[in-house]
């Protein structure tokens, strides 16, 4: 097994605040990283008002180029919405839920993480 880079420390930390925050505010985690060959959805998750969450973490070290949350880009918007409806044709039992897509930018996650929850940050 190989050990982890520190891309993929950050990003798995950063995954690990954003669900500790996500069920702080009462959603329950369905899927965390699933994957097909269209892409990978972070977190899935089921809020309180009968909608599923689908939710990019995004981290950065620095705001250069916009920032973590500018870095979800047209491209990776069309890769999520692909990926989560290869999801709902799978799942039946989350098709019939209200879905929307949310961000969440996750600052200093090794330290003190600041979590911004940006919610409806696009549609499909």
């Amino acid at each position: 097994m190989t050990a982890l880079t520190w891309r993929q420390r950050l990003g798995n930390r950063a995954e690990d605040a954003a669900v500790s925050y996500l069920e702080g505010q009462g959603a329950v985690i369905l899927l965390r990283n699933y994957r097909c060959r269209c892409g990978e959805l972070d977190i899935v998750a089921r809020l309180d008002e009968g909608e599923l969450a689908i939710v990019e973490v995004r981290t950065r070290s620095s705001q250069a180029y916009g920032g973590a949350a500018a870095s979800v880009d047209a491209g990776k918007r069309q890769r999520l919405i692909r990926t989560a409806s290869r999801l709902l044709q799978q799942r039946q039992d989350l098709a019939r839920l209200r879905v929307r897509f949310d961000v969440i930018v996750v600052s200093d996650p090794f330290d003190d993480a600041r979590i911004e929850w940006i919610k409806h940050a696009f549609s499909a």
